[in-house]
């Protein structure tokens, strides 16, 4: 078992973090996903980091605008460009056969750059409104929004057979990626429970898993199962769910 063989795919798939490049072999893609969530603890860390530090020099701009970029710059938009061939795809309005050709097109379609700006709108809004009492909770949801992922990977029925998703699930250890998904939303929940109190766990756990629950419904009803390009749709999804239910609950006495 190569462990870090297999930390070292997932960082250099699913992030920009400078990392050794390795062969993808059969062992180290069985546990990759493993590794899938800690890019948003990382994440989580520059976060809060950059939060702390633009508050300190006191340039409040920064301190707001930096957060909304951080993810994307860590990622290399690879969630992003899922989350824009999805609402490309998911406008045509076509046929599941229509849908996929779509998802694998290069070009981004009209609905998919308005998508982007609402998206973003909609997120710098939502955190500016959030209370800086709430920025630790915030910056932990990173590591969920991952673990549901990485569990519809090898849960979910995908697709088609050739993609990004199916070589993931293919070669994963599907019973311990899972297990380890797990483990992560657990711990993740209970530092939310921590930091946010049982309103905010209650409401961060039912939202996640009513998103869940509708990217599940979505893809088998409008694609037939998920590919790539649909869980980097539904990582980017909750993250703004989970942006927007942190703001308003930061507002409420719970």
């Amino acid at each position: 078992m190569n462990l870090t063989g297999s930390m070292m795919i997932a960082f250099s798939m699913y992030s920009r973090i400078p990392v050794l490049q390795v062969q993808w072999t059969k062992e180290r893609m069985k546990y990759a996903m493993c590794f899938f969530p800690l890019i948003g603890a990382i994440i989580g860390l520059l976060e809060y980091g950059a939060i702390l530090l633009f508050r300190t020099l006191g340039f409040p701009f920064l301190e707001q605008i930096m957060p909304v970029i951080i993810p994307v710059v860590v990622t290399g938009g690879i969630h992003m460009d899922g989350l824009l061939d999805v609402i490309d795809a998911k406008s045509s309005h076509g046929e599941t056969e229509k849908k996929l050709e779509i998802l694998k097109d290069p070009h981004t379609g009209a609905f998919a750059i308005i998508g982007c700006g609402v998206y973003f709108l909609l997120y710098l809004a939502f955190f500016m409104e959030m209370k800086p009492a709430m920025i630790p909770a915030y910056c932990i949801t990173f590591v969920i929004t991952r673990a549901l992922s990485g569990l519809s990977v090898v849960t979910f029925p995908m697709a088609k057979k050739s993609g990004l998703a199916a070589a993931f699930s293919d070669g994963a250890h599907k019973r311990v990626v899972g297990t380890v998904m797990v483990l992560y939303l657990v711990i993740t929940l209970m530092g939310l429970w921590i930091l946010a109190g049982t309103g905010g766990l209650l409401a961060v756990s039912a939202l996640s898993f009513l998103v869940f629950l509708y990217y599940y419904r979505m893809a088998k009803r409008e694609f037939g199962g998920i590919t790539g390009d649909l869980a980097g749709y539904f990582l980017q999804i909750l993250e703004l769910v989970l942006v927007m239910v942190l703001a308003v609950l930061s507002h409420m006495n719970i």
